[in-house]
């Protein structure tokens, strides 16, 4: 791994497109809708836009927490006033994700919950037919079960064939106990009739492994990557048979500190990915689950406490690890399907400090929740800075080889 970079000067909060004094990179930060922004996802729009959804509102967790989008037309020098494309106030709307369907429509689907209750989860959409200016009705696509709530975070794929996959995650109910992860699972859901209906296919022994992302390599193998609620690796499993059935997540090379990642296959079917360089191995504390203890005013009132979790363990059972840095914000690229990540440079480093999703006092420090998506050459990222905005960098393979060695 290459030495840290010096970090970036930070360019104003007004969504205009800015070169940095790195040859090969532009950077912008997108206006700030509320005080607290986070979990970017991006999509080329039909008309070539580059679209970004992300929540926003008081602290993710509360019932003003709403999905905001924002556009990049071709060609333009800055993004768009963000607009507000959900609004249920007595629900914490979440992890926004855009899709251009096979019919050139544009979906947008999140999950809403209440308060942090993960388990209470479903996933609600709308659609655009007009490439995202204007949205429709909002309805649901998959509902909370018995079990628990149902969350996405990534991207759907469409196949060749025209199947879709749209890769969940499971946030298991466990009676008696608050949601804190230690049960979560993945799977996929597959849709052969363009999304009218759906099946679910299990990831086998996956507990642990969240945020599926799936990439198609040229030869037709399917690549997922996984976030690991245990904070120690990003894991890595495959399919063979167009998502049918999946290997058991194993661990990769790199890193995890049980927060987001994203991967893009380019076109020479190299993978280009977006991740946090970091791990429990790196944390001097840590916290008992994603949320600070809201007040009355709905806010949370400093940082979580800094202690093991209390609840009662059933036996051998893995405990999810909260707090580890989210930083450096780093790039690696894999020639092998995912298996190796000889190439990384960071695009932003600091401490990380996450013990406190609290925005209005400014205690967060990370950069987190990364997406990447590609387009004639460039490579198009935008993650989380601070929870307080959403930062995006325009980075060229002139970038990448001229990073520090």
């Amino acid at each position: 791994m290459s030495p840290h970079p010096t970090p970036t000067t930070v360019t104003p909060a007004d969504g205009v497109v800015r070169t940095s004094a790195e040859r090969g990179r532009r950077d912008a930060i997108l206006t700030p809708p509320q005080v607290q922004n986070h979990a970017a996802n991006l999509a080329v729009l039909p008309d070539g836009s580059l679209g970004c959804v992300w929540f926003a509102g008081t602290q993710e967790g509360v019932p003003d927490i709403s999905v905001w989008f924002s556009r990049r037309e071709p060609g333009a020098s800055a993004w768009s006033d963000p607009v507000q494309l959900s609004d249920d106030p007595t629900r914490s709307e979440q992890n926004p994700v855009l899709h251009v369907h096979p019919s050139g429509r544009v979906w947008l689907l999140w999950t809403s919950q209440h308060a942090g209750n993960q388990d209470t989860a479903r996933v609600l959409r709308r659609i655009s037919d007009d490439g995202g200016r204007t949205w429709g009705a909002t309805d649901t696509v998959l509902s909370e079960t018995a079990e628990g709530g149902v969350f996405v975070r990534q991207p759907l794929v469409t196949l060749p064939s025209g199947r879709l996959l749209l890769p969940i995650f499971h946030c298991v109910r466990v009676p008696g106990r608050r949601w804190v992860g230690d049960r979560d699972y993945s799977s996929v859901m597959v849709s052969d009739d363009t999304g009218l209906t759906w099946r679910e296919v299990r990831v086998p022994e996956s507990t642990g492994c969240v945020h599926m992302n799936i990439g198609r390599l040229g030869d037709g193998t399917l690549v997922a990557l996984y976030r690991s609620r245990w904070a120690d690796h990003v894991y890595r499993s495959t399919s063979d048979d167009d998502g049918d059935t999946w290997t058991p997540p194993i661990p990769t090379e790199l890193p995890n500190n049980n927060s987001s990642i994203q991967f893009v296959v380019l076109p020479d079917d190299r993978m280009a990915l977006v991740f946090n360089e970091s791990s429990a191995a790196d944390a001097t504390a840590r916290r008992t689950s994603l949320y600070d203890e809201i007040d009355d005013d709905g806010l949370a009132d400093g940082p979580a406490a800094d202690f093991e979790s209390t609840e009662p363990s059933d036996g051998d059972e893995r405990r999810a690890f909260w707090g580890a840095p989210r930083a450096p914000m780093t790039l690696a690229v894999s020639d092998d399907g995912g298996v190796t990540w000889p190439v990384r440079r960071n695009i932003e480093v600091g401490d990380g400090y996450c013990l406190s999703n609290n925005s209005r006092d400014g205690l967060n420090r990370e950069f987190s929740y990364p997406s990447i998506t590609a387009t004639a050459g460039t490579l198009h990222v935008a993650f989380t800075r601070f929870r307080q905005a959403i930062e995006y960098v325009e980075l060229t393979d002139e970038w990448i080889a001229s990073g520090p060695s």
